[in-house]
């Protein structure tokens, strides 16, 4: 019999490349994770893992086995919730992640009606970066996160993960003056002017270098800033112009104009496979969908 944590093991290191890097995400020690995963082998009877200096791939066996665990560990999350579904009143901890525009416009209204309506529920947040999201549920150290992704930036989520739409929302250039060109043609109307863009490696920050390249020219970055209150301002002070998604212009500072572009960012609910119907994050699900409602009318 094939033990369903190893099983884990297996379906992690597929995911994340090298033992060390399952140990640290599962806090195990590298040896511990090696030891088990020898152990799986032997349960299977035949090689899973081909070692190469640090790293390991998968034997076709492997690759096969991580295919079932993932159908396995999806099936345990179902009975999980099946049997959570049988209980009177939501009573535990939720820990949701979620990237900081959708933090104040939607995560916290959320929980605020959450605290009123069930108080027995213990959310939790942590504010992530979308792309660590498939790691840290596949990981169990979320149970619910919202991420995006934008029309020239998709996301990929990987195997165990499900995704809920919640919300479209639209991405503007932020500037001082109004464009007097086509909107399809605003972004290349800036080709020489200085830009403020998220810091490598976010999604944001990939989303507007591509929509320059694809108007045929590299931005000038002035600033590289994460924060999209801090973008805004540094535009109202003429320091440069920006993109930015709907959820981040709830409060635009004065001078600033808004001009709506032919790129949308959609924000999506990520569960692990087969927990969505757990009974404490169908109620989280919900309600964030209530607080979403206010931008979809906009």
């Amino acid at each position: 019999m094939l033990d369903i944590r190893k099983l884990r093991l297996l379906r992690e290191l597929a995911h994340r490349g090298t033992i060390a890097a399952v140990a640290e995400a599962l806090s195990y020690t590298p040896s511990a994770v090696s030891q088990q995963l020898s152990a799986l082998e032997r349960e299977a009877g035949r090689p899973l893992l081909i070692r190469t200096g640090r790293r390991v791939r998968l034997t076709a066996a492997g690759t096969v086995l991580v295919e079932h665990a993932e159908v396995i560990l999806a099936d345990l999350e179902r009975a999980s919730a099946a049997l959570a579904a049988s209980e009177t009143g939501l009573t535990g901890s939720v820990r949701l992640g979620a990237f900081p525009t959708a933090l104040r416009t939607i995560v916290l209204p959320a929980l605020i009606e959450l605290r009123r309506t069930e108080p027995g529920l213990e959310p939790t947040i942590t504010e992530v970066d979308p792309a660590d999201v498939p790691d840290l549920l596949r990981g169990d150290h979320l149970d619910i996160a919202l991420v995006h992704e934008y029309d020239n930036v998709p996301s990929t989520m990987g195997a165990g993960i499900e995704l809920e739409p919640l919300l479209d929302e639209a991405v503007y250039l932020a500037s001082r003056a109004a464009p007097d060109v086509p909107a399809d043609a605003v972004i290349g109307s800036h080709a020489t002017s200085r830009w403020i863009v998220g810091n490598p490696g976010t999604l944001c920050h990939t989303m507007a270098v591509r929509s320059c390249l694809n108007h045929g020219f590299e931005p000038q970055v002035a600033h590289r800033i994460d924060d999209f209150a801090g973008v805004l301002q540094l535009v109202a002070a003429g320091a440069g112009v920006a993109l930015v998604p709907q959820l981040a212009v709830t409060d635009v500072p004065e001078g600033v104009v808004l001009t709506a572009l032919p790129i949308g960012r959609r924000t999506r609910i990520a569960y692990r496979a087969g927990s969505r119907s757990q009974p404490n994050l169908a109620a989280v699900g919900a309600e964030l969908h209530r607080a979403a409602q206010h931008f979809r009318e906009e």
